[in-house]
């Protein structure tokens, strides 16, 4: 009943919040104006400013916010690590080297995610095989492959800028995470992916939880581990290889939100993926907020918003972790 009654209010203030975010910009607009734009305004400058910038983005947020939360879910449990996150590990870096690729062969954007989502998925391989040779409870040797594979991704995006040229400001803005490109052809395009691995981790959930209780009792359950954990990556590299492509690198969502959940609510993923997804929508719609009106007129890319408050708190885990060993 708790668990249920915790979901409710984060729907209602998720929702509460959009409405009320709508509102607010450097071009103010009240509930009586939105009122009259909906039954009597039929062409003005609010109905363009709410439905055609404020309300994609707002959408846009919330969904990119439920796909890194929910991808961060299944990072941590296929590595069975808790600072294990696509941003640290390297993943998003790959997602973004393929999304910028695709934008230097000039293709669309929906191949943005398609090859981000490939070049996420051979990282994620990679990463996933160098675990399973050392120990699961070894933190430092994940973290060390992460930023090895960042660090030399992180090269030719770098490189990749610099060639583009005039267009390098957008490019970057876009590496440090910004939703200010937000549409509603995007959001078609994300729906999908969202859906999809939503559908596939609602069907999982029992292997999920039972991936929790070890290698061998899982297998004892009947489950072929390592086919679950590489079918989890395929759909987890997805979603982070769109979510990247179409917002840029947005950190410590994954490592933030579900760790504030199992506080909550305990380790069960079933519990964990729903609160997660709907937790981090609301984080990222906040955050996104934030860094449109903190130095309004100006925007600040959203990724320096959610690291100013996930890097304490992944210090507080990284810290935590090393008391307890």
């Amino acid at each position: 009943m708790k668990y249920r009654i915790l979901i409710a209010i984060t729907v209602i203030l998720t929702v509460i919040a959009s409405l009320y975010f709508l509102t607010l910009g450097s071009f103010k607009v009240g509930c009586k104006d939105i009122y009259q734009m909906i039954f009597y305004s039929k062409d003005s400058i609010i109905k363009v400013i709410i439905f055609n910038i404020r309300l994609p983005r707002i959408i846009m947020s919330v969904l990119i916010g439920m796909m890194l939360a929910s991808s961060g879910v299944i990072t941590q449990t296929v590595f069975k690590n808790p600072l294990a996150d696509p941003y640290i590990i390297g993943i998003a870096s790959s997602a973004t080297f393929g999304a910028v690729l695709a934008y230097i062969l000039k293709l669309s954007e929906t191949f943005y995610g398609i090859f981000g989502f490939i070049c996420s998925l051979i990282v994620s391989f990679i990463i996933f095989k160098i675990s399973t040779l050392t120990s699961s409870r070894n933190i430092s040797n994940l973290l060390i492959v992460g930023i090895a594979i960042s660090a030399f991704l992180g090269a030719f995006t770098s490189f990749a800028i610099y060639f583009i040229g005039e267009d390098s400001f957008k490019i970057i803005m876009w590496t440090m995470g910004y939703l200010g490109y937000s549409s509603w052809k995007k959001i078609s395009i994300l729906i999908f992916p969202l859906i999809l691995s939503s559908i596939y981790f609602y069907i999982k959930r029992y292997e999920l939880d039972a991936l929790l209780c070890g290698e061998e009792e899982a297998f004892a359950m009947g489950i072929d581990t390592k086919k679950v954990k590489m079918k989890l990556l395929i759909v987890s590299s997805m979603i982070v290889g769109f979510s990247v492509a179409f917002t840029g690198m947005i950190g410590f969502v994954g490592v933030i939100i579900p760790h504030i959940i199992r506080l909550v609510v305990g380790c069960p993923n079933r519990k964990v993926m729903p609160f997660a997804m709907i937790l981090g929508g609301l984080f990222l719609l906040v955050s996104d907020t934030v860094a449109r009106l903190i130095l309004e007129p100006t925007e600040i890319p959203i990724g320096v918003v959610t690291a100013f408050l996930g890097a304490p708190f992944f210090l507080f885990l990284a810290f935590k972790g090393r008391r307890k060993i």
